[in-house]
Order: structure tokens, then sequence, then C-alpha cells
């Protein structure tokens, strides 16, 4: 299997020198960002999505199924309007590269990558959420854990940031320091995102998490396993046979090297369908990891 860091090509927080610690933290705040203007939910966009290029819009349910229903204005809307890239597209690495790989994915996500290896599995599962809790007016729930440190003192939300303040990581959690003005805009948010990405991972992500059990499944919700090397995917849609009561569900990855988030194929259908069923007996089989029972958690 692929193997998977979580974060930067560095060791975790708790085992770095506080010195390299300060001096990464200062380099991840210098990376390059793709340029953006709000644009409605989907703020990295420039123009609004059109109705036909949503994943809603681009990926049928199969033959007999319909799509859940789902409250308006929630993550899980949200999601089904994610901006794909034209059918056909290639999945593309930070750098530009094609992606070894061409076989996994049956859509492309229309989000920009940046220009570092950071945006990889959990950090596009942290992005996704956190891009939608900007754009519902939720700012103040945006937060994530650094990998290293004290529970309770890894906590970086970007509140504090949009305060002017940096986090510090070090042996013992998150230090911080006045650094700039109070700016809550959408550059700043970014800022915020690619020093998440620097300092958390599958490990600490998978922290916040809560299980939840397979039968409960939500949009929205994340099999993941933490680790060095670990890996995460979003349950990004979900269908349902009113018949039956069946229901499946579609995937959302990055991976490493840091790519182009992508919407997965099911190796276990022979029509190559990115259709999931539910995996009652576990484990799940995407073409990319294999994920254990216990492996699906939520937001809380």
């Amino acid at each position: 299997m692929s193997s998977r860091r979580t974060g930067p090509t560095i060791a975790p927080a708790s085992v770095m020198t506080l010195a390299v610690l300060v001096g990464a933290s200062i380099a991840a705040l210098a990376l390059p960002l793709a340029p953006a203007r709000a644009a409605g939910p989907y703020a990295w966009r420039e123009s609004p999505v059109p109705p036909g290029e949503t994943l809603q819009a681009r990926i049928a349910p199969p033959p007999g199924f319909r799509r859940v229903s789902v409250p308006e204005g929630s993550f899980a809307a949200w999601l089904r309007g994610l901006p794909l890239l034209p059918a056909g597209a290639k999945v593309h690495l930070f750098d530009g590269r094609l992606k070894a790989r061409q076989d996994v994915h049956v859509a492309v996500i229309n989000i920009d990558t940046g220009k570092r290896d950071l945006q990889q599995c959990a950090d596009a599962v942290m992005r996704l959420r956190a891009e939608y809790l900007y754009a519902a007016g939720r700012r103040d729930e945006i937060g994530f854990d650094y990998t290293g440190g004290a529970k309770g003192a890894r906590h970086v939300p970007f509140s504090r940031w949009a305060k002017g303040w940096r986090p510090i990581p070090t042996r013992r959690g998150v230090r911080w320091r006045k650094r700039g003005r109070a700016d809550a805009g959408y550059a700043s948010f970014r800022r915020y995102l690619v020093q998440v990405f620097a300092y958390a991972g599958t490990y600490s992500l998978a922290r916040e998490l809560r299980p939840v059990p397979v039968d409960d499944m939500r949009i929205g919700d994340v099999f993941i396993e933490g680790g060095f090397p670990g890996h995460a995917v979003l349950v990004a849609d979900m269908v349902e046979n009113p018949s039956t009561g069946e229901r499946r569900f579609l995937l959302v990855q990055s991976f490493m090297p840091a790519q182009q988030m992508h919407v997965l194929r099911n190796p276990g259908d022979g029509q190559a369908s990115p259709w999931y069923r539910l995996p009652r007996g576990m484990p799940l089989i995407t073409p990319e990891w294999v994920f254990p029972a216990g492996s699906l958690k939520r937001f809380p």
C-alpha cells in the first residue's frame, strides 16, 4: 500500500526541537496560495458553479436508488454542490505532474491543491469541512488539533488566528504569539489552513472525530485510519433504494503526494461504479487503502 505522512515532510511535533518547529512554522506561513475571490458557497472560485457541473448533477444514483433527503444549507447539501472538472479529467499532483494511477477515480473536484506537498488525505477532509463552515458563516466553529502536544493544548481555532495571533508548535502543545493585525478574510483563512495542513494529519484528525456505527452513516462522515502512514476518505453523498432500504455512498479523497481531490471508483464493482455498499462486515476496500472495522467517524 502507499505510504502516507501526516502533515509536511517533517517528524511529528512531539519529537522535534523547538527551533525546527518555529522555523517550519514561519516557512508554512510563507507558502503561496492560488488566487481566489469569494463566489457564493465555494469561495475558492472566481465564478458561481454552473448547475450541470456539480457532483449531484454529474453522478447519477444507481438504477432503483434515489438520493437521501438532506437539510438545505447543511454540509451534506454543500458537498453535493461541489464543482467538478470536465468529464474525463485526469488527477494531477500539486506540482502539475500526472498521478501515476489514473484508474481510481470517476471525477475530479474543481478545487485548487496548493503549490506544496501539503493538501493530502486528512488535509483534504479538513479543507472541505472548513470551507463549508467559512461559507456558512460558522467561522467560530473552524478549528483543528495539531499532531503534537498535550490534550487541550494542541487545538488551533481560526477565530484566534483571525485576531492576529499565530500558533507556534512546541513539545507540550501550541504557544500563541500576536504577530499581525486582525483579519478574518478569505486570504487569511487560506493561510490558516496551510498552517493546519503543516502540523495536522490523519493521526490528529482521528483523535478529534468520534466513532459512529456504519449503520448510522451520514454524508460528511469520514473513514479514517490515523497513523504514520494513515489515510482518510470523506463520505460525499448517499443514496437509498426505497423498496429495499439499501443505502450506498460516494467517497472523495486526496492522497500522497498532495493531489487533486477526486471521487473514487468502487474496486469491488465490476462496472467500475463510484457507489459503495455499506461495509457491514468490514473492511472497507478502496482503490488505495483498506479501512478496518471501527474506521467510520464524525465531526463533533
